[in-house]
């Protein structure tokens, strides 16, 4: 097979998966425990889902874009409850390339198949083209990703075997890069998907009806290849089904799911799965705004082989989102589990929760089983360092619910030859703000920060600072959902988030520290809450720590 190695996030077949464990969040169980399930299955930034079955096991990835372990693949056993069991791509094989982050680049909506006994994951770059890797567990190891195109400005990849062994793909194109959009494009693969064989053929242009059409999802059912996309806008679109008898077209088109009379706006972007008895079913995104996409359930049905998703309450072919509905028939009842959150740093890998903001560096964490903590390296900064929204060593995870609490302990450790060092929570988005312990000049002190327009060069302002005498503390995030906005610049539909930062000194009582801040997604993600530990770009040959001893996520 042959292989590419760019300044893209890249896979490595050495790394292995951690195994999940049977996680239950405290703060969002979409399983009602009643045989119904509630909308979002995962109240978390699962943008871009694409999902498949092997046997009785449902598999589901998404966009990760710079971050990193990219590509995580969760899994589960009834569509409700899932784990994260893997990343695909799990760190860069390039590290002298992406040192800095790379906001809302890298790898856009993935699709993931099992085809001949090996899972494939295909994704744009738009900066690059169409790479994918492949694996025969999903636990990895997974290949050096596969450069199958290079191309400026195709997205949203999605491949389709057909009968008689030949290979297709279709895609969307990135405006933003491709100088066109709003039109899906299908084209040949060579017999083993690892390049094209042939130019990519618009076959659908939805510049009249569906403007914005991008995200498809291409499948062959009863002579009909069918080709599911979203259109409209993340924020208020709808989903689209194209079919024919012919790869090539010409396709006839149906809206098959819209909001309605729904709260839930813009559902699109998914894809379709079957069970082992029978049912169809469709995941899909929502954008609520700080929080990011979050992932819902569909029942399916497929009517003179068109497919209908949601409930259809008049009967015109196009239906509305369910917010509660009966779980999928999958022969049994599993156990409740939930994508893992919280964690006690007890092993000598970091849970898959995490990702971090940028290419990984070794240097910059040790996972201390023995003494059952993370250890966070400090590490310098950039050159050109406006704020944390250009550091790299950024400790995050998702949301995983409207309203919750993070809080960690920890013990900072800074070097005592020179100043600067720092630590601490932070709750991170295009605007974003921290509870930070900094080694300074008169000891260590602790500030809350906040950053507004961080992703244009915006700079940290101080809203209250503590001088410590101790430096092992207590840092609570609490986070809330308290309402809707209406996004004016999208037509979108928001929620607001709010954030209070508190600290301990005991783990018992909090206090409330600086203002309360508004909670604004990443660029293409939700916002994140995590640590980091930083120090000035200056040259040494060492520096300080932070050893993490717990990072919980509660009411």
């Amino acid at each position: 097979m042959k292989s590419i190695v760019l300044s893209i996030l890249l896979g490595s077949c050495l790394v292995p998966a951690v195994q999940a464990q049977n996680y239950v969040s405290k703060v969002w169980v979409a399983d009602q425990g009643n045989g119904t399930y509630k909308n979002p299955v995962l109240y978390a930034d699962y943008s871009d889902p694409d999902v498949c079955r092997v046997g009785d096991d449902f598999y589901m990835t998404s966009s990760s874009f710079g971050c990193l372990p990219g590509l995580q693949i969760l899994h589960s056993k009834d569509l409700v409850n899932w784990s994260i069991v893997s990343a695909a791509v799990p760190r860069s094989l390039a590290p002298h390339t992406d040192v800095a982050p790379q906001h809302g680049n890298r790898v856009w909506a993935p699709c993931i198949r099992h085809h001949d006994g090996e899972f494939y994951i295909f994704w744009g770059d738009p900066d690059q083209g169409i790479f994918m890797t492949k694996a025969k567990d999903v636990k990895g190891p997974w290949c050096e990703p596969v450069l199958v195109k290079a191309a400026k400005g195709i997205i949203d990849t999605t491949p389709l075997w057909d009968e008689d062994g030949r290979v297709y793909l279709a895609h969307a194109f990135a405006g933003s890069r491709a100088g066109l959009k709003s039109v899906i494009a299908v084209c040949e693969l060579s017999a083993d998907a690892t390049r094209t064989i042939g130019p990519s053929r618009i076959v659908f242009d939805g510049h009249e009806a569906h403007e914005t059409c991008e995200g498809p999802k291409f499948y062959k059912r009863n002579g009909y290849y069918y080709i599911f996309h979203p259109a409209g806008g993340v924020p208020t679109g709808w989903q689209v089904v194209l079919r024919s008898k012919n790869v090539y077209g010409p396709y006839e088109w149906r809206t098959v799911l819209a909001q309605g009379n729904t709260t839930v706006n813009g559902p699109h972007q998914g894809g379709w799965v079957d069970t082992p008895s029978g049912e169809d079913w469709f995941l899909h995104f929502q954008d609520v705004g700080a929080a990011g996409r979050l992932v819902h359930l569909q029942p399916m049905k497929w009517v003179n082989d068109w497919p209908v998703i949601g409930e259809d309450k008049d009967g015109d072919g196009c239906g509305e989102p369910v917010l509660t509905y009966k779980k999928p028939n999958v022969g049994k009842t599993y156990p409740v589990c939930t994508p893992q959150e919280s964690d006690e740093f007890n092993t000598n890998e970091l849970g898959l929760q995490w990702q971090w903001n940028a290419n990984i560096n070794d240097k910059w964490y040790f996972a201390d089983q023995e003494h059952g903590v993370l250890r966070l390296y400090s590490y310098p900064v950039p050159e050109n360092y406006k704020s944390l929204w250009d550091v790299s060593n950024m400790l995050l995870q998702k949301f995983p619910a409207p309203s919750f609490n993070a809080t960690m302990k920890l013990k900072f450790s800074p070097i005592a030859k020179y100043k600067g060092e720092r630590t601490g929570l932070v709750v991170m988005g295009m605007d974003y703000a921290g509870i930070v312990l900094e080694n300074t000049e008169n000891g260590l002190v602790l500030s809350q920060v906040e950053c507004k327009k961080a992703d244009r060069g915006g700079q940290e302002t101080v809203n209250e600072t503590l001088p410590l005498k101790e430096n092992e503390i207590y840092l609570r995030a609490e986070i809330t959902t308290t309402g809707e906005k209406i996004s004016k610049s999208e037509g979108g539909h928001d929620l607001i988030v709010m954030c209070q930062l508190s600290y301990s000194t005991n783990g018992k009582k909090f206090h409330k520290f600086g203002k309360e801040f508004q909670v604004k997604e990443g660029k293409w993600i939700g916002a994140k809450v995590g640590t980091f530990c930083t120090r000035p770009a200056i040259t040494t040959n060492d520096g300080g720590w932070v050893d993490v001893d717990w990072f919980r996520i509660d009411k």
